[in-house]
C-alpha cells in the first residue's frame, strides 16, 4: 500500500502528539492501516488528508479512553520519550511540539481542543479540514482553537531553546550523577528545581515531585547507592548492575540522558532548563515507556 506507507511518518506524528504515548500512536497508526486496507484507493481523492482523518479521529477516541486509564496511573504520569526524527528536528513547529514540557501541558486540555491545536499549531492544517476532522463547524473549530493555544500559552514553562547549551548542562549533570558529586549536582540546579519521576509502579521511584535544589540533590544521590541501585533493578527484573552505562542522546527534541543495562534501557532523564540552570528534571523509570528506545 504506497499510499499509507508514504505517510505512515506522519501519521504517528499526529498520534502521537495528540496521545503522548508511544504505544498508543502506534496502535492508532495500526488501526487506521486496517481501514485503509478495506479501502478502494481509487475512490479517494487525497489519501493523505483521508488517512490524517481517520488518524486523528482514532486517536481522539484513544486519547478519551486513556485519560480515564492515567487517573489510577501511580505516582505523576510523564508522556514516554521518542526519538527526533532529522527532518522534524529541521522544522521548528514540529520540533517543539514534542517538547515534554508542552507535552505535559497538553494532557491537561480536552481530548479535542489537544487535537485541534496539534493539527493547527503543529501540522498548520487549514480550520475547514480540522473541522471536518473532529465534527465541528468552523467556527466552533476556531474557538477551540483559540482557547486551547491561550491555555497552552498561560502554562507552557519558558525554557532555553540553545542545543548546544541543553547538552553540555546534561552531560554535566550526568558525570556528577555517575561521581556522587552532591555539591556538584547543586550546582546545576535552580533554586526551586523540581524532580518529576515517572515508575508508573513498575520500577523505583518517588510518588511525588521532588522540590528544592537540596531536596532533588540527596534524592538522586540516594538512588544512586549500591542497595538502592540493586533494589531498583530488581524492581524491573535485572539482578546485575555491572553493565550499567549512560549517555546523552536526542528525545522529544532535547538532549536526554539514558542509562541502560547490557542493551536495555531503564531510565530516561530530561531537563528543562532555564537561564541557564537545570529547572525541571523529568525522569521516566516505567519499563513500559522505554523499552522501545535504544541505549545512547
Amino acid at each position: 500500500m504506497p499510499h499509507f506507507e508514504e505517510h505512515r511518518s506522519l501519521l504517528t506524528g499526529v498520534a502521537y502528539r495528540i496521545l503522548g504515548s508511544v504505544a498508543d500512536a502506534e496502535d492508532v497508526v495500526q488501526e487506521a492501516w486496517l481501514r485503509w486496507s478495506r479501502v478502494d484507493e481509487t475512490e479517494v481523492e487525497d489519501p493523505r488528508a483521508y488517512l490524517v482523518r481517520v488518524t486523528s479521529r482514532l486517536a481522539i477516541d484513544r486519547l478519551r479512553w486513556a485519560k480515564s486509564r492515567r487517573e489510577s496511573y501511580v505516582g505523576p504520569w510523564l508522556p514516554e520519550p521518542i526519538g527526533t526524527e532529522p527532518d522534524v528536528a529541521e522544522h521548528a513547529e514540529l520540533a517543539e511540539s514534542v517538547e515534554l514540557a508542552l507535552l505535559l501541558v497538553l494532557e491537561t486540555l480536552s481530548p479535542l481542543e489537544r487535537a485541534v491545536f496539534v493539527l493547527r499549531e503543529a501540522f498548520d492544517l487549514p480550520f475547514a479540514e480540522i473541522a471536518e476532522i473532529i465534527g465541528r463547524t468552523e467556527p466552533a473549530t476556531r474557538q477551540l482553537a483559540r482557547r486551547a493555544r491561550d491555555h497552552v500559552r498561560e502554562r507552557r514553562p519558558r525554557f532555553d531553546v540553545d542545543g548546544e547549551e541543553r547538552r553540555r548542562i546534561t552531560e554535566r549533570f550526568i558525570t556528577a550523577s555517575a561521581e556522587g558529586d552532591l555539591d556538584g549536582l547543586i550546582e546545576l540546579f535552580a533554586s526551586g528545581v523540581t524532580m518529576v519521576s515517572d515508575g508508573g509502579g513498575k520500577a523505583r521511584a518517588a510518588l511525588r515531585a521532588i522540590t528544592g535544589a537540596r531536596n532533588v540533590g540527596r534524592w538522586l544521590m540516594s538512588i544512586n547507592t549500591p542497595a538502592n541501585l540493586a533494589a531498583f533493578m530488581a524492581s524491573i527484573g535485572l539482578a546485575d548492575v555491572s553493565g550499567l552505562s549512560f549517555g546523552v542522546t536526542t528525545l522529544n527534541n532535547a538532549p536526554a540522558m539514558v542509562v541502560s543495562v547490557e542493551g536495555r534501557v531503564i531510565t530516561v532523564i530530561s531537563l528543562l532548563i532555564v537561564d541557564g540552570e537545570i529547572d525541571t528534571i523529568y525522569l521516566i523509570a516505567n519499563p513500559d515507556k522505554v523499552a522501545h528506545l535504544k541505549p545512547a
